[in-house]
C-alpha cells in the first residue's frame, strides 16, 4: 500500500531516507538546470492562511459513478468473487473510509426488470437480474460504500419503476442504498430519441416537454418507489437546475443529485470553449468555473437542509468523438485534482466521477482474461489519488493568497483531522516551469514534497505519483516502485520548483 509522506518519514530507516535523498538530488540538479535555462516570470509567493468558511470535507465526498453495464465489466458477474483490482483501486482513493458509488447514467433509462403482463420497453436493452444486483451489493459491502441506484423513468411505466425499486430494496438492502435515482437527465426526454421504429426516432416525451411537464410526471412515478430513500432530480442542464428550489419545495430527497461536465464532445467545434482540447481542459473555466456555476444550487440545497452531490462528473460529456488526445492524457489528472478541490470549496457535499469502458475519460480499463484480472490505470486516476491523499474526510480547506484564479498556477491547502497541513501546487502551463515561494503557518515541523508528473502533458503512460506508478497494467491495483519524496527544511518560507504541466504536494506534521 502507499504511505502518506508524514507517516512514511516516521517509519523509514536512515538508509531509505538517504536513498530517497540521493534520488531526489539528481532530480533537483536537473530542476536547477531547467530553472537557469528557462527562466519564467518572478516567483509568486503563495501564503497559507486560516480555514476557509466552508464545511470540512464530508465523509464519502469522493465517489465513483458507473453505467449499469460498466459495473459488470469492471466487477464481474460473480457476487462471491468481485474483481479484487476494482476493489483495491476504490480503496486506494478512500483508505477504507465510507464512499458513495452511483450506478446509472444513460443506462438508468435503458434498464428493464421483467414484469409479468408488462411489455418490455423497446429502449430497455439491459435486463436487471438478482445476480447483477448482488454484484452491486457485494461491491458496496467490500468497499464500505453506499449505492445510488438509477431507476427507469423514461419508459413512463409505474409498474416497471415499482418492480425495479422493490428488487433493489430486496436484493441490495436498505443498509447499502443511499438513494434510488428516478431517471437520468430527464430534460433530454423531449429532444433525444427514445428508440427507433422503422428508421424513425420515437421520443420518450413530446417536444413541449419542460420542467413544468416533468414535475407532476415525476411525482406520480416516484410514488412507485414507496418508502425507499430517494436521490434526485438527476438533472444536468442549467436551464432546469434553475427550478431546483421549486423541486425541493415539492419533494424531499435523501440526497440532491445534479450532473455537470466542463467539456462536451458532441456539438462544439474546435474554436468553442467547450470543445475537448488540452488548453480548454486546463483552463480555469473547466475547473473553478465549473464549481462556480454549481455554487448557487449548492446554496439552494443547503437552504433546504439537503446534501448535494455532483453525482455524474468527469471532463467530457456526450459520447466519445473528439475527446481522445485530451481527456485520456495527463491533462486529465491536473484537471481532476484542481476540480475536486474547487467543488469542495463551494460547499459541494460529494462528487461521483463517471467512468465506463471505452470512454476517453475512463479512470481505469479492466479486463478478465484466462481467469486473471488486469487493469490499465489512466492518468486521471493519479490526480484523483493525490486529492484523496491531500483531503481525507474531515479536512478543512485553508485560505490561499498569492495566486490568481485565472493564472496557470493553482494552489490549495488543507488541515487534516490529525493536524497535518497539505499544500497542493498545480502548474497548468504546458510550456514553462514555475518557481514558487510558499509561506506556511509558523511552527511547522520539517515537511515532505511529493510530485505528480508525466513525460509530457499529452502522455497516456509514464505517469508517477511520489515516484510510483501502476505501469502499463496492474494485477494488484497497487502502485509499484519505491515511494520517492523530498525532505523540506523547517522554515516558514520555502522555495519550490514546479515543472511544466505537473503538480506537487507539500506535507507538514
Amino acid at each position: 500500500m502507499r504511505f502518506r509522506a508524514g507517516a512514511l518519514c516516521a517509519i523509514l530507516g536512515v538508509a531509505m531516507v538517504v536513498a530517497s535523498l540521493a534520488a531526489w538530488w539528481s532530480d533537483a540538479a536537473a530542476a536547477r538546470h531547467v530553472r537557469r535555462s528557462n527562466a519564467a516570470a518572478p516567483a509568486p509567493t503563495i501564503t497559507v492562511g486560516s480555514p476557509l468558511p466552508v464545511q470540512p470535507i464530508r465523509s464519502g465526498f469522493l465517489g465513483l459513478s458507473f453505467e449499469y453495464w460498466a459495473l459488470e465489466h469492471y466487477a464481474g458477474t460473480n457476487p462471491n468473487a468481485v474483481d479484487p483490482i476494482l476493489e483495491q483501486l476504490i480503496t486506494n482513493l478512500t483508505q477504507g473510509a465510507p464512499t458513495v458509488i452511483r450506478i446509472g447514467g444513460i443506462s438508468t433509462d435503458r434498464t428493464w426488470w421483467p414484469v409479468p403482463g408488462v411489455p418490455r420497453s423497446p429502449a430497455g436493452y439491459y435486463t436487471l437480474t438478482t445476480r447483477r444486483l448482488q454484484v452491486a451489493q457485494s461491491l458496496a459491502q467490500n468497499t464500505n460504500a453506499k449505492l445510488i441506484l438509477g431507476v427507469n423513468f423514461e419508459a413512463d411505466s409505474f409498474r416497471e419503476a415499482q418492480a425495479e425499486s422493490q428488487a433493489m430494496m430486496r436484493v441490495v438492502g436498505s443498509r447499502w442504498i443511499d438513494g434510488l435515482e428516478l431517471g437520468n437527465e430527464p430534460e433530454l426526454y423531449g429532444n433525444r430519441w427514445f428508440y427507433q421504429r422503422d428508421g424513425t426516432d420515437v421520443f420518450a416525451r413530446p417536444p413541449t416537454w419542460d420542467f413544468q411537464s416533468f414535475l407532476p410526471d415525476y411525482l406520480h412515478m416516484v410514488s412507485a418507489l414507496g418508502r425507499a430513500p430517494l436521490a434526485g432530480p438527476g438533472i444536468g442542464a442549467l436551464t432546469w437546475m434553475q427550478y431546483l428550489n421549486d423541486f425541493l419545495n415539492t419533494k424531499r430527497v435523501s440526497v440532491v443529485t445534479l450532473h455537470r461536465y466542463p467539456l462536451q464532445s458532441c456539438g462544439p467545434t474546435p474554436g468553442q470553449p467547450k470543445y475537448p482540447s488540452i488548453p480548454h481542459l486546463l483552463s480555469a473555466t473547466s475547473s473553478r468555473g465549473l464549481a462556480d456555476v454549481f455554487q448557487p444550487y449548492v446554496e439552494i440545497a443547503h437552504a433546504h437542509g439537503e446534501q448535494v452531490r455532483n453525482a455524474e462528473m468527469n471532463s467530457v460529456s456526450c459520447g466519445l468523438a473528439g475527446a481522445w488526445g485530451s481527456a485520456n492524457t495527463f491533462a486529465g489528472a491536473l484537471w481532476a485534482l484542481d476540480t475536486m478541490f474547487a467543488m469542495a470549496s463551494v460547499g459541494v457535499d460529494g462528487v461521483n466521477i463517471h467512468t465506463y469502458a471505452g470512454a476517453p475519460d475512463e479512470l481505469f480499463s479492466i479486463s478478465h482474461v484466462h481467469g486473471r484480472w488486469r487493469a490499465y490505470v489512466a492518468p486521471e486516476y493519479y490526480g484523483v489519488l493525490m486529492f484523496s491523499e491531500a483531503a481525507p474526510p474531515g479536512s478543512r480547506l485553508l485560505q490561499i493568497s498569492g495566486v490568481s484564479g485565472t493564472g496557470t498556477v493553482r494552489a490549495w491547502a488543507t488541515r487534516t483531522p490529525d493536524g497535518e497541513v497539505n499544500v497542493v501546487l498545480i502548474n497548468d502551463a504546458t510550456g514553462h516551469p514555475q518557481d514558487l515561494t510558499v509561506q506556511v503557518p509558523g511552527s511547522m515541523p520539517e515537511g515532505t514534497l511529493e510530485r505528480l508528473s508525466a513525460p509530457r502533458v499529452q502522455a497516456t503512460s509514464g505517469v508517477t505519483i511520489g515516484g510510483q506508478s501502476f505501469g502499463r497494467e496492474t494485477t494488484t491495483g497497487l502502485p509499484a516502485g519505491a515511494f520517492r519524496f523530498q525532505l523540506l527544511p523547517r522554515a516558514r518560507t520555502l522555495h519550490i520548483f514546479l515543472p511544466a504541466a505537473s503538480a506537487a504536494m507539500l506535507t507538514f506534521g
